[in-house]
This record gives structure tokens, sequence and C-alpha cells, in this order.
């Protein structure tokens, strides 16, 4: 049998399947590593790292699924293994050789918004919970704190570290008022047996294992998969006359949105990205009404990104029930008209059922229902007035609605996507999202079910300088919220969420958005779904459970 030495650590880096992403976010890689390295040098280990930096690539990422089946042939299999990250990261690079890694299993990312990854430990942990592998995770913005030193110790003796939950209670274990628990039941019901199409334009985008709902765990909610193709958007896309594409840019000037164009195609947002895209937009809708789609979501990533510009001024229209007019080609009849046809960005199939159920509950109980999912990007704390908290940064690449930011429409600008991801351009739906009461929640699989976890938070408005420098430290180019949620600690999201999105959507004020989060809760728990209330919830107790006693003769 294979030996390893003793207090010797394997790291491993997953990185990007674009090139230039490797490339620029490389030095960060190798920042991270260091300060991590001389952390488990202080716990007397020493790492060994699991796959050299490439010269001709100029970068030493895991950067495909057949490069990291590679690497992890060549590892001891119960050797205590470290996944680092600093960047966004394709988990499907390294899913396969972790699903049958015997030795502990740790991940980490540097705390830090310039490159995503937090974003890309979360997801790779969301696709780790999916597969029922066992892992513990850890973060630090300095790889010198208490939280993460204490840890990482217990992590290196025991080969576990568990995290603070306290601020989880499961459904099953909860009451709620019964007439909010009935309201959401009986939605929960007609949602169900009504029925519903969810338009999927190519699964499995950047890896995410994650987002992939397994088609009987959906059917059961009642909602089923259309398994369309993105070269079928892009076919009817070129059926889209200029004239319509126009039109549809016309209105959005009407309604006051900027668009930040230029003449530079290779670095700059213009008028005809801008048009394609508008071009794209129409013929998204036309494909869900032609299979009677319900909700759509389109990868983009990859495939399209080869053919055509980005894909997130459409996303952000189509989540806005306040939109151009879209028209039939055959019959010249106006499509979804006085909806939004949500869309679940980057085809995270699990955002998908919840703004499918989010739009409609809210509708129903005459509420707008504009929905969008987020990156779980970074954050710090910050003053916002009644003392210091912590102020999350949501940040998504463009598909937000502009029915969430401050002014509308006439808040919302369009910029270039960054090329490095972005190569043939298009822009993004960008503004700042309003200052509010909210709703967030994730579905995610776990142990062959359904799980969602939600709570309540608050958007709320930092000075513009202060947003500023959150934009510059991040994307600035992509739409933001600046949230904080309502009992629950940083240490406890990370450690807690199993996905690299976060769902949210608003309310009118602050005891609406408790009793709506009861009456989804019930809704997702009708509909066979495992609920998990995180957080200050009010109106939500422990369950009593009584014993009964016999009395004596």
């Amino acid at each position: 049998m294979a030996t390893f030495p003793t207090k010797e650590v394997l790291l491993l880096a997953s990185g990007d399947l674009r090139l230039a992403a490797n490339q620029n976010c490389w030095a960060a890689q190798q920042a991270m590593e260091k300060s991590l390295t001389a952390a488990l040098a202080r716990q007397g280990w020493t790492v060994k790292r699991a796959h050299a930096y490439d010269p001709v690539k100029k970068h030493g990422f895991i950067d495909s699924q057949r490069m990291g089946m590679d690497v992890f042939r060549t590892l001891e299999p119960r050797q205590p293994l470290i996944v680092a990250e600093s960047v966004w990261q394709y988990s499907h690079h390294v899913l396969a050789g972790l699903t049958t890694h015997q030795g502990p299993i740790l991940t980490v990312a540097n705390w830090s918004g310039t490159w995503p990854g937090l974003v890309g430990m979360l997801n790779l942990n969301g696709c780790l919970t999916k597969a029922g592998v066992r892992y513990s995770t850890l973060w630090s913005e300095d790889f010198t704190d208490e939280f993460f030193e204490s840890n990482l110790k217990n992590w290196l003796a025991y080969g576990r570290i568990e995290q603070d939950e306290r601020h989880v209670l499961s459904f099953n274990d909860a009451t709620v008022p019964a007439a909010e628990e009935e309201t959401g039941r009986e939605f929960g019901q007609r949602f169900r047996q009504h029925k519903a199409i969810m338009g999927v334009f190519d699964e499995g985008c950047m890896g995410m294992y994650n987002a992939i709902v397994p088609d009987e765990l959906l059917h059961a909610t009642g909602v089923f998969k259309e398994r369309l193709s993105q070269s079928s958007l892009f076919a009817a896309m070129r059926t889209v006359s200029d004239a319509d594409a126009q039109g549809v840019l016309d209105w959005l000037l009407a309604r006051g949105m900027k668009f930040n164009w230029g003449t530079h195609d290779a670095t700059q947002l213009t008028p005809a990205q801008t048009l394609e895209q508008c071009k794209m937009y129409i013929a998204a809708v036309r494909i869900g009404a032609e299979f009677g789609c319900d909700t759509i979501g389109i990868q983009y990533q990859q495939g399209l990104k080869d053919l055509t510009v980005a894909s997130d001024l459409a996303e952000g229209l189509l989540n806005n029930t306040d939109r151009p007019p879209v028209f039939s080609a055959e019959t010249g009849e106006e499509l979804y008209a006085g909806q939004a046809l949500p869309h679940f960005n980057e085809v995270d199939e699990c955002a998908g059922l919840d703004a499918l159920l989010t739009y409609r509950l809210w509708n129903e109980l005459g509420l707008p229902g504009e929905t969008t999912l987020h990156d779980l990007r970074w954050g710090q704390a910050f003053d916002t007035g009644d003392g210091e908290e912590f102020v999350w940064v949501f940040l998504i690449s463009g598909a937000a609605p502009p029915a969430h930011f401050v002014d509308g429409y006439k808040g919302t600008s369009s910029e270039r996507q960054p090329p490095m991801y972005f190569r043939l351009g298009g822009g993004s739906v960008k503004g700042v999202s309003r200052p509010g009461s909210l709703v967030w929640s994730r579905v995610y699989v776990m142990d062959g079910k359904l799980h969602c976890d939600l709570g309540v938070g608050e958007a709320v408005a930092l000075p513009a300088a202060e947003t500023q420098r959150r934009w510059k430290l991040t994307t600035p180019e992509w739409p933001i919220m600046h949230a904080v949620l309502r009992g629950v600690s940083r240490n406890q999201m990370m450690a807690r969420h199993k996905a690299n999105h976060i769902q949210v959507v608003y309310a009118p004020y602050e005891a609406k958005a408790h009793q709506l989060c009861r009456i989804k809760a019930a809704a997702l728990a009708e509909l066979g779904v495992e609920v998990h209330f995180c957080g200050d919830v009010q109106g939500v107790s422990k369950a009593v459970v009584r014993t009964l006693v016999a009395e004596p003769a």
C-alpha cells in the first residue's frame, strides 16, 4: 500500500476554462497560496502542490475535467487535501477526483472581492454537497485570524470542522401562524397541479453540477424541463429584423436607460452589440412562447460566448414585468403581455424553480414579484446609521431587473462586459439596488432531496463613495446590492450556503417580509422541499414536543 509523509497536505487549485481568466487571476492565486502555506507551516505541516505551473499557459490552475482526472490519478487517495480558490473555478474540473478521494477534504478561499474566489468555493461546496462528498470549508482575509487558525488546527487534527449552525431551524421543527401556513400550502398545491415548463438552454453552465436539478426531484414540484439548444436561440436571433431590435432599444431609451457606448468593439460597448442583444431578447421570448415555457435559463457560457454578445441585457429585461413588448412573428400577438418571463442566470435550475414560485406567489398576493439571483460575492462591515453591521456585496453579471434599482430604468445603465470573460462584448444591466426589505433564499440538492434555506434581510443604502469603492474592488460593470441578512453572521452564511448564487425578492416593509418568508416556506414544504429558516424570522418558533405520560390507574 502506498504511503505519504505525515503532516503533509496536498494542495490543488481549480481554475476557469478560459485561458485569459486563468492568466489574469494567477498572481492573486499565488499570493493566496503563499499565505495558506505559511499558515500550515505555523501548524507544523508542509504543502505538496499536486500539479505544476504551466509555463506555456502561464498559470498553475487545473483548467479542464480531463486534466483534473489525470492529476487525481497520481495522488495518494488517503492524504489530506486542500482545494484553494482565489478565482472563479469550474467545479467539474475536480469533482470527479474529489468523489473518490478518501482523505479529509478542505475547501479554502481568500476573503476578497477582486476575483470571485469566494463565489467559486461556494459553488464547489454546493457541488460536493449534491454529490454526497464529505468536506470542510474555510475562508480568511490574510490566513492569520483566530477563526481561521483554530479551525485549520481542528481540521488537521481531526479531518473535519464543526461550523456554527445555531441560526438554522428546519420547517418541520417549527411552527408558523396557521393562516399563513394554509395560504402557503394552498398555493403550493395549485402550483403543483397547474404544472409548469422550465425552458433550459443547455445544462451545466461553467461546471455547475449543483445547478442541475434531477428531473425526478423537479417533477415532484410540478415543474418539467423543456430542453432547448443555444444554437436554436442563435438561429432565432438571425430571423429578428433590425427594425424589431431597434424598437426594443428605442423603448429602453425612452424609459431613460443609458448605454455607455464607444467605438472600439474589442473593449467598448457599441450600438451594434446592444442591437444584437435586443435580437437575443426577442428571440428568447419567442422561443419561450413557442414551447409554452413559464421560466427560461440561458447558459451563454460556454457556446454562445464564441458566437455572439453577452446574454445579460436580455436576462435583465426578461426578469422585469415592465419590459419592451415582444410580438409573435406569425400572428403579431404580444407575448407574455404584462408579465415577466422569469430568467435563471447561468441555467441555475435551483434558482429557476425558486424564481418561478416566488414570482407567482408574490403576484397572487398582490405584490410585484421581480426576482433575481446574485453571486454571494464578498462583503465588509459598515456603519449604515444604526451602528456597524456586515453588509454583503451581492453582484451578478447583469440579469437583475431594473425594477430592483434606484430610479428604475432611469437608474439603469448598460456597460461593456469585461473582455476577459466576454470576448464578443455586449452590455450588462447595471444599477444600485434600492433600499428595502428582502426575502432571500437558496434551493439546493442534498442527500438526494430538494432543500431550501431562506430568511429575511434588507437592501441598504450606502454613501456613493462607498458604493464606488465596493464596485472597484469587485466588478464595476455589474449590478450591485448592498445586503444585510437578519440574524445570520458572515461566517454562518459562508459555512451553511450551498451555492454561489442567492435569490432575492423585495417586500413592501419589514413585517411583511417576515410574513412572506413564512408563507413561502409553507409553499415550498407543500411541494416536498426540505425547508430551513435561517436567521431571525419573526413569527416562527420552535415546535413544542409534548410527551404523553400515562396517568396512574
